[in-house]
């Protein structure tokens, strides 16, 4: 899936009421709750075996993993504070559906839709990094025996 969507394709935006476009701010806000608990499992993951490391290699390769992760999570909360901002105007609109700047609110919203997206596309691919270096320091530092006992 290369593309994070919760809304239906289309012109959705330019035509959901102020309800709807709620609800599925609604929804960014709890996968962004979601994706920030999982960097924090992550960091906390990395930083718990970082100590067990004696390969100088794979020091590095971890140390570029964990600044991934701040970065990531510094994104997400920045997102999340867009994300609450953004939810509060709707709820002004769904009080005040008259307002003259509707538009300029949709195309708004969908840019925000769009920085969500190209989130969630850069954890998914920092997840499958943390993954495989994870295998790879695992095998090289022969952790597997160790973390066993």
């Amino acid at each position: 899936m290369d593309e994070y969507r919760s809304r239906p394709k289309g012109s959705f935006i330019l035509k959901a009421n102020w309800d709807q476009l709620y609800v599925l701010t609604g929804h960014w806000k709890k996968d962004l709750d979601f994706y920030k608990e999982d960097l924090r499992f992550l960091y906390k993951l990395i930083n718990k075996y970082f100590i067990w490391l004696t390969e100088e290699e794979n020091v590095s390769a971890v140390r570029k993993i964990a600044y991934n992760l701040q970065s990531l999570n510094e994104k997400c909360t920045d997102l999340l504070e867009k994300v609450k901002k953004h939810q509060l105007q709707i709820g002004s609109l769904v009080e005040d559906p008259d307002n003259e700047d509707t538009q300029v609110f949709r195309i708004e919203h969908q840019h925000l839709e769009e920085e969500i997206a190209a989130f969630v596309k850069l954890f998914r691919n920092n997840r499958k990094e943390v993954f495989t270096i994870t295998e790879h320091v695992v095998d090289s530092e022969n952790l597997i025996g160790f973390l066993d006992k």
